[in-house]
């Protein structure tokens, strides 16, 4: 199996991995991996991450032409402007998933840091989560705002619509945006409660011991 064959099964692993755990539903969400010759495979526009077909999925060109497969995604500009602003970063993974989401429509967030620091995971996988500022599905603007926030956040909460995550690796993206969804489920659980978060102390010795 060739190098490429091999990112194809691994998209379509992931995606019916997240879609059989509800953590995507319908034909939401996507996922983009970078390629050796700066191009990239991506889930095509209107597809279900449940029922991936590997020869279907699109490739991309270094330059962001479409080359190969079905239409990318139609949010494939939130991946580029991702890539653009953090070349160390080989793969992008977007969800609608439920209490992510959910968090992202709470009135009075921190825009440079929506999640406070529950778990000594989330401050190792995630790291500061940014909020882009809300825009309509498929609007450029929303490009901009990601592109803007990109450069200090891999991982960026899009207004009242959900996670974006990039990551070294597939799988270091799909691990990061699960903590993520787990770390909005676990907020969302102690609301109204009186918290104990990780103190800026612990905080900065997890970010010392493991650099997200």
């Amino acid at each position: 199996m060739s190098a490429l064959d091999k990112t194809r099964a691994h998209i379509v692993a992931v995606g019916l991995s997240l879609f059989n755990r509800g953590l995507t539903h319908g034909s939401t969400g996507n996922i983009s991996v970078r390629l050796s010759d700066g191009g990239w495979l991506m889930t095509p526009t209107g597809s279900s991450l449940g029922t991936l077909d590997p020869s279907r999925l699109s490739l991309l060109d270094a330059a962001g032409k479409h080359i190969g497969g079905d239409a990318p995604t139609k949010e494939a500009f939130l991946h580029t402007a991702m890539y653009q602003q953090r070349a160390e970063m080989s793969a992008v993974v977007h969800l609608h998933s439920t209490h992510s989401v959910a968090v992202s429509c709470l009135h009075g967030l921190d825009p440079h840091n929506v999640l406070p620091p529950i778990t000594a995971y989330s401050v190792m996988r995630v790291g500061a989560l940014a909020l882009a500022p809300y825009f309509p599905p498929g609007d450029a603007k929303l490009a901009d705002a990601v592109r803007a926030l990109a450069s200090k956040h891999h991982a960026i909460l899009l207004a009242n619509h959900g996670p974006v995550v990039a990551g070294r690796s597939l799988s270091a993206a799909t691990d990061a945006i699960e903590e993520l969804e787990e770390t909005a489920r676990l907020m969302l659980l102690l609301r109204g409660e009186m918290i104990a978060p990780l103190t800026a102390a612990q905080v900065d010795e997890i970010k010392k011991r493991f650099p997200v």
